[in-house]
């Protein structure tokens, strides 16, 4: 996959230097804007290919994640927001309406800022779930033939979930999945095709066969989530 180049818009330099850090072990490059100004400046003059911005940056928040996402030469951009600046409920319906892609955490842990942007960063190569995604790390053991395979979750949804993994299989690879969700007694079981393949981030993994039970937990799992 090629490199790209991410801005982060945000006033702690601690926060720059952390997401930097994330960015630079999969050799994406990082712009740091300590300003709004600064982050208008290098959305116009670079080819950015995905904005991290704390709204709180601007009096007007809504008004400049729109502009950032306007990129320029009519290069739209995907902005995620830094979940700290939102202010309110009303926050979320005006940066609904802009729209912005996602949200993250500002203390996320280094191992989940790369999944968690990957499918703003590589669209294409990603499984396009119909319904929505939910953030879950938990361990989950997968089966290629006779070999298995201890891994971590990063996300789930009711088609399908996130493996992180620095050894991920080719795409299309069918294997044999057992995970567990949280609060669950009961080992979900599931076959699935590998639809997405990144040595930096891990796997996709679309659900083939599934048992009704299981379904059923999972989609309780993302309705109580979302």
């Amino acid at each position: 996959m090629s490199v790209k180049t991410i801005l982060v818009a945000h006033p702690s330099a601690s926060v720059r230097e952390r997401i930097s850090a994330a960015l630079a072990e999969a050799q994406h490059a990082c712009v740091a804007a300590p300003t709004a100004a600064v982050a208008m400046q290098t959305v116009r003059r670079s080819p950015v290919s995905l904005v991290l911005a704390d709204a709180g940056l601007s009096d007007n928040p809504a008004a400049f994640l729109r502009r950032l996402r306007e990129g320029s030469g009519g290069r739209s951009v995907p902005v995620i927001v830094f979940a700290g600046s939102v202010r309110s409920a009303t926050d979320i319906a005006a940066f609904a309406s802009i729209p912005v892609a996602g949200y993250l955490n500002e203390s996320a842990a280094l191992a989940g800022i790369l999944p968690a942007l990957a499918p703003h960063l590589f669209p294409d190569n990603f499984n396009r779930r119909t319904g929505p995604r939910v953030m879950l790390a938990v361990p989950i053991s997968f089966q290629v033939g006779r070999a298995i395979t201890a891994a971590t979750t990063f996300d789930v949804a009711a088609s399908g979930l996130g493996i992180r993994t620095m050894e991920p299989l080719p795409q299309g690879t069918a294997l044999d999945l057992v995970f567990r969700l949280p609060g669950q007694t009961a080992d979900v079981r599931a076959s699935g095709r590998v639809s997405w393949s990144d040595r930096h981030v891990g796997m996709g993994v679309r659900f083939e066969r599934i048992a009704a039970e299981c379904q059923g937990a999972i989609d309780r799992f993302i309705g109580d989530r979302t």
